[in-house]
């Protein structure tokens, strides 16, 4: 009997196990990690104070130090966040391998990096990327050589940038025979892309009263034809400036006081009509690229306000624009249309993050009609996968619980994407738009928040987290 009732307790003990279990399980699964965010102010996570900010004046562009010679000459270019066409999608040719060696594709070189998220540009077989020296308290936009790593010459100036979730966060742009950063701070550097030699800098926070984001600047700049394109938020929406001078050519009022977002700059073109794309915290605004129109905006929609955003607008075809962010926002699909001498905006779809494809960090990608991405911590079940969706329906794949990415960041090349979990493991993926196929995977990092834009160039993979970059050969 004592047995029989010791099995009898053993059984209503599982029982209750598992059913806390389940109650855990479901908790966890309807958890919402968004929460309201509040206004940055200067100093908070361990910002630069109000006092600290104003004291500071910064000599941008000041220090410079060569470190080596000429760079052997290696193909394809990866000029500026998303790559040539703003897409994310490499046109290169080269065929790149369907199975990586068991120990993973071979790492050419690996440099250590400060604490951050920045990712590289890559043009005429060299790497830059804008880097935080924490020893020197300095922005530091790196020239490496492609082939091996090695530091050609670093460019840098000394400004006050404590830990805040990592340090640098932006991709510089390469054109017309110079790069283009922007630092956490809001400091506008250009140099020469061979030699290094400084030609301008600006001082947003001082000259335009921009109000540093929340987690640092994380704004890409983009060149557009020998002039430089920033959104300064602050006394002008965005400015336009000549590359080799530093004069300011146009600026964009900003009657309303439009802030500085973590999204980038996207061109678009509406029955012919170039225009430079803007989702800051208030809205989405377009502002004229060419001829009389220049630097005046053209429309704008305050739909997609949201206290932060950090994926860039995607432009589809026909004039239709998504827009997404984290922490509960969802998306929203407009259409825009060009009326007469003005434009109408529509919104045509509004989505919360468990109705559609969201993101929190990275910007979707729209490929053979439809649109890839990883869904936020607050897409309910599929929080963290990788999606496909139709942006005529609904979800067309999902890569499943046992395949989940966090905030990484992913890239497409040779029919494949390329996808870099939080923890530094590397997958590969067929690129197809009905169903997951992962052709294989490898930990390549240690995986510290492996958060930066990934870059691609004649075959050559470059990756990172928090502390290190590394260059993988993809080839066939």
């Amino acid at each position: 009997m004592p047995e029989r009732n010791n099995r009898f307790i053993s059984g209503i003990s599982a029982c209750l196990t598992l059913a806390a279990g389940s109650l855990i399980i479901a908790a966890w699964l309807s958890f919402e990690p968004a929460f309201g965010i509040v206004k940055h102010v200067p100093g908070m996570d361990s910002g630069p104070t109000v006092a600290e900010a104003a004291d500071e004046t910064v000599d941008i562009g000041s220090n410079f130090r060569k470190t080596g010679e000429a760079v052997s000459f290696h193909p394809g270019s990866w000029p500026r966040f998303r790559g040539e066409d703003f897409d994310n999608i490499s046109k290169e040719t080269i065929p790149l391998a369907d199975k990586w060696p068991e120990k993973g594709p071979p790492v050419l070189w690996s440099v250590s990096l400060g604490e951050g998220h920045s990712g590289p540009a890559v043009g005429g077989g060299r790497v830059y990327i804008l880097d935080y020296d924490e020893a020197s308290r300095s922005d530091a936009l790196r020239c490496l050589s492609l082939a091996d790593g090695n530091e050609l010459w670093r460019r840098w100036y000394r400004v006050l940038v404590k830990r805040n979730h990592g340090m640098s966060r932006t991709i510089p742009a390469i054109a017309d025979g110079v790069v283009v950063t922007i630092g956490p701070r809001c400091h506008v550097m250009c140099v020469d892309d061979e030699s290094g030699d400084f030609l301008w800098g600006i001082d947003l926070e001082k000259e335009y009263g921009t109000e540093v984001p929340m987690w640092y600047t994380a704004q890409c700049p983009l060149i557009d034809n020998g002039v430089a394109v920033i959104a300064p938020g602050g006394k002008s929406l965005l400015i336009g400036v000549d590359c080799r001078t530093g004069n300011i050519l146009w600026e964009t009022p900003n009657p309303d006081g439009w802030h500085m977002s973590h999204s980038s700059i996207m061109p678009m073109s509406i029955s012919g009509v170039d225009m430079y794309l803007y989702s800051s915290p208030e809205g989405l605004t377009a502002v004229g690229a060419r001829g009389e129109e220049t630097g005046k905006v053209l429309w704008r929609t305050k739909a997609t306000e949201n206290a932060v955003i950090a994926p860039s607008p995607v432009v589809l075809p026909g004039g239709r624009i998504f827009v997404t962010a984290g922490y509960g926002a969802g998306s929203i699909l407009l259409e825009v249309t060009k009326k007469g001498t003005g434009y109408e905006t529509e919104v045509l779809e509004s989505y919360t993050p468990r109705q559609y494809l969201a993101s929190e960090q990275q910007t979707p990608i729209f490929f053979r009609n439809h649109l890839f991405g990883i869904l936020p911590k607050d897409a309910g079940n599929d929080r963290t996968q990788f999606v496909c969706y139709d942006p005529e329906g609904g979800m067309v794949f999902k890569s499943g619980r046992e395949h989940q990415f966090g905030l990484g960041p992913y890239i497409i090349a040779d029919g494949k994407f390329y996808i870099l979990r939080d923890d530094g493991v590397l997958f590969m993926i067929r690129a197809l738009t009905e169903r997951y196929e992962e052709l294989d995977a490898a930990k390549l990092l240690d995986g510290r928040d492996a958060w930066g834009p990934l870059a691609i160039a004649g075959g050559l993979l470059l990756l990172r987290d928090s502390k290190r970059l590394i260059c993988i050969d993809v080839r066939e």
